[in-house]
C-alpha cells in the first residue's frame, strides 16, 4: 500500500470511468472559475473601461460562464456550447478582448471534456472549437488565428493526456485487484486442502477405533463435520475469487497453510527488528475462526505495517489492536507517522490499500484507511464471522 497514492486527486481525479468524484468536480470548478475571473475578468474591466452598458453585459456574461462551470464535469457538451456562445457574445461587445480570451471558459471545458468522454466526442469539440477561427484572422491576422488555434489545441491536448493518464491509474487498480483475488485464492485452496487433509486423517482414525473405542470414534466423526462447514465456507469464498493460475508450485502439498492471527507475534518481532516500537493487543478469543478470515486479518496487519516501514515519515511506533468479537473481528493499526498536508483519507488507489479491501470485501467485511487529525495513519477493518461459519 503505497502511502503517496492516498494524495487526494487532482482535478480531473475520478471514482469510476468517465466520472468525476464531487469533490474532484468542486476543486476543478474552484479552479477553473479563479482562472476565468482572474484573465478574462479584467481583460473585461480594462477594454469596457469607456464602455458603461456594455461593461455592465459584458461582466453578467463572464459571471455566468463561471456559473456554468460548475457544471463542466456532469455536463461538459452543453457547458462547452453555453460557454462558446458567451464567450463570442463578449467578444463582439468588446472587440478589444481577444477571442483566444473571450473564449477562455469554453478552452477550459474542452479540456475537461477531452478527458472525460470518448475520443470520437472531443474531436468533434475541437473542430467546433475551430469554427471561429476566422473571427480570429479578422481581428488579430495570422498572428491571432496562429495564437487562437494553438490554445484550443493545447486545451484539447492536455485533456486527452489526462485521459490517458486516469485510463492507465484504472488500469493498474483493475490489475491489482486481479492479482489480489488470484492470491487470495491460492491460499484459500491451501487452506480448503489442509482441512481436507485433516477430515482424511481422522475419517481413518475413527475407522480404526470404531468397534473397540466408539467414543474417540464419535469425537472424530464430529472433527470431520466441523472441517467439512469449515470448508464448505472456505470453498464459497474460492469460488467468488477469481480462480487461482493453472500453473502449481512443485511443493505445493508440503506447503504449511496460510499465517493466522495466532502468528501476530512472530509478525510483530520481525517489524521490531527493523528498530520500530510496535505495541500488540488482543481482545477475546481468536481461536476458531473461520480460516479465511483469519488469513484476511493477518494479512491486512502484515500490509499495514509494511505500509508503516515503508512511507510513514518519522514512524517510530505502531499499534496494532486485534478484537474478536461473536460476530466480527475488528482490526485496528496505528502508526504515528507524520502526515503532510494535503493529504486525505478520501483517497486510496495504491495497490497495496487495493489489496487490503479486496480481502476485507471478500469475506464480507469494510475497510477504512485514512491519515489522523492528531497526526499518523490508521487502517481499521471488520470482518464479519457469520458470513464463512
Amino acid at each position: 500500500m503505497d502511502r503517496n497514492s492516498r494524495q487526494p486527486d487532482d482535478a480531473f481525479a475520478g471514482d469510476a470511468e468517465g466520472e468525476l468524484s464531487p469533490r474532484a468536480a468542486r476543486a476543478l470548478w474552484w479552479g477553473s472559475a479563479a482562472l476565468v475571473l482572474a484573465v478574462l475578468g479584467t481583460s473585461v474591466l480594462v477594454a469596457g473601461a469607456e464602455h458603461g452598458r456594455r461593461l455592465a453585459v459584458a461582466l453578467a456574461l463572464v459571471l455566468a460562464q463561471v456559473c456554468a462551470l460548475r457544471w463542466q464535469a456532469r455536463v461538459p457538451v452543453v457547458v462547452l456550447a453555453a460557454n462558446a456562445a458567451t464567450g463570442l457574445a463578449v467578444w463582439a461587445l468588446l472587440p478589444a478582448v481577444t477571442l483566444t480570451g473571450a473564449l477562455l471558459a469554453a478552452q477550459l471545458t474542452l479540456c475537461v471534456l477531452s478527458a472525460v468522454r470518448p475520443r470520437r466526442v472531443s474531436v468533434r469539440a475541437l473542430a467546433a472549437m475551430c469554427l471561429p477561427a476566422p473571427l480570429a484572422f479578422a481581428a488579430g491576422g495570422p498572428a491571432g488565428v496562429a495564437v487562437y488555434l494553438l490554445a484550443v489545441v493545447l486545451a484539447w491536448t492536455a485533456g486527452q493526456w489526462r485521459g490517458a493518464q486516469q485510463a492507465r491509474r484504472r488500469a493498474d487498480v483493475r490489475r491489482a485487484v486481479v492479482e489480489e483475488r488470484a492470491r487470495i485464492a491460492r491460499e484459500v485452496h491451501d487452506v480448503v486442502a489442509h482441512t481436507l487433509s485433516v477430515m482424511v486423517i481422522q475419517a481413518g482414525a475413527a475407522e480404526d477405533v470404531f468397534t473397540q473405542q466408539p467414543d474417540q470414534a464419535r469425537q472424530a466423526l464430529r472433527a470431520i463435520e466441523t472441517g467439512a462447514r469449515s470448508a464448505l465456507g472456505e470453498l464459497r469464498l474460492l469460488l467468488r475469487a477469481f480462480g487461482p493460475e493453472e500453473r502449481e508450485d512443485e511443493n505445493r502439498e508440503q506447503r504449511e497453510p496460510g499465517p493466522s492471527l495466532a502468528r501476530l507475534d512472530e509478525l510483530a518481532d520481525t517489524v521490531r527488528a527493523t528498530g520500530m516500537t510496535v505495541h500488540v493487543c488482543r481482545e477475546g478469543a481468536a481461536d476458531g475462526l473461520p480460516a479465511a478470515v483469519d488469513l484476511a486479518a493477518y494479512r491486512i496487519v502484515q500490509e499495514a505495517l509494511t505500509n508503516t516501514l515503508r512511507h510513514a515519515a518519522g514512524a517510530d511506533e505502531v499499534s496494532v489492536h486485534v478484537t474478536a468479537e461473536r460476530e466480527c473481528v475488528k482490526v485496528t493499526v496505528v502508526d504515528n507517522g507524520r502526515t503532510p498536508q494535503g493529504r486525505s483519507a478520501a483517497a486510496g488507489a495504491g495497490r497495496g490499500l487495493v489489496g487490503m479491501k479486496e480481502r476485507a470485501r471478500l469475506v464480507g467485511g469494510s475497510l477504512r484507511a485514512g491519515p489522523l487529525a492528531g497526526g499518523g495513519f490508521e487502517v481499521a477493518a471488520r470482518l464479519p464471522v457469520e458470513r464463512v461459519s
